[in-house]
């Protein structure tokens, strides 16, 4: 992990550590992780619990973020009106496939959370917590994402994200991988076949604007004992037309007035994917 320097980085370096993890964190932790003498933490941890930000147990001492940062990402979100015009499109994706849709947003160099749809009617039911950030190396959407950056980008991203998470396996061979998001690309959809989770299989397309800019990913997950192989070019082909239709109405969230409506496309000009 790199050293932080600046004040700045250091507060925001706190703030996405907390982020991390809902439960509280000791000092010597956040000192640890970051890399900073514990009188720096310290002195960053009781800045931030002045404004707000973090919050410090009494009975622990140990730290952990306030509502505040969940409350202005959930105003900025609503602000951007991209679940309102996306989400019809994930419902209708649930219902069709009855699995959880979930939908990410490309954030500099990675993937984060911010929609999901269960369309699961009865049995099990694949609930995973909502963490912010996306897997790159081993989820389907992660993948769907890197098939869209050259072999290069989508090499050093992925061993940089796998890092990040600090997760023991690592995306070796190169060689596979490469050759997995080339398939990927070639068919324009992505699968993780109990890769993030097990017994979990997911399948994911990219979100492509008009010019070509990938701007997130959507995806159906579920048991594989129900999104088995013989449902899986199915199940593809409802997300490719769901990533088609979230690709023309992603744009129209800045011609969402103020009753909240707006001007859809219709269903048959949606342009499909092309292999």
């Amino acid at each position: 992990m790199r050293v932080v320097n600046s004040l700045v980085e250091r507060c925001f370096a706190v703030v996405e550590l907390l982020a991390n993890d809902a439960s509280a964190v000791r000092l010597g932790e956040i000192a640890e992780k970051l890399e900073l003498q514990k009188s720096a933490a310290h002195r960053m941890l009781n800045v931030l619990c002045e404004i707000g930000w973090v919050e410090q147990e009494s009975d622990t001492g140990f730290y952990k973020l306030t509502l505040r940062l969940a409350i202005l990402g959930q105003r900025f979100l609503s602000a951007t009106h991209l679940t309102d015009v996306c989400q019809p499109v994930l419902e209708e994706l649930a219902a069709d496939s009855a699995e959880l849709v979930r939908m990410a947003v490309v954030q500099g160099e990675t993937l984060t959370w911010i929609s999901q749809v269960q369309g699961a009617r009865n049995g099990l039911k694949y609930q995973p917590e909502m963490v912010a950030r996306v897997r790159l190396a081993t989820t389907a959407n992660g993948k769907a994402y890197l098939s869209t950056l050259s072999p290069t980008d989508a090499i050093r991203i992925a061993i940089n994200d796998s890092g990040d998470h600090g997760e023991e396996r690592s995306i070796a061979p190169v060689e596979e991988f490469i050759e997995e998001l080339k398939l990927t690309q070639k068919r324009a959809w992505a699968i993780s076949d109990e890769e993030a989770e097990p017994g979990v299989v997911a399948i994911a397309a990219p979100i492509t604007l008009g010019g070509g800019q990938t701007v997130g990913t959507v995806s159906v997950a579920g048991p594989s004992s129900r999104l088995t192989a013989e449902r899986h070019e199915q199940v593809a082909s409802s997300v490719l037309s769901a990533a088609a239709k979230l690709g023309e109405l992603w744009p129209l969230r800045q011609r969402y007035n103020s009753e909240g409506s707006f001007s859809a496309p219709s269903r048959n000009s949606v342009t499909q994917f092309e292999n």
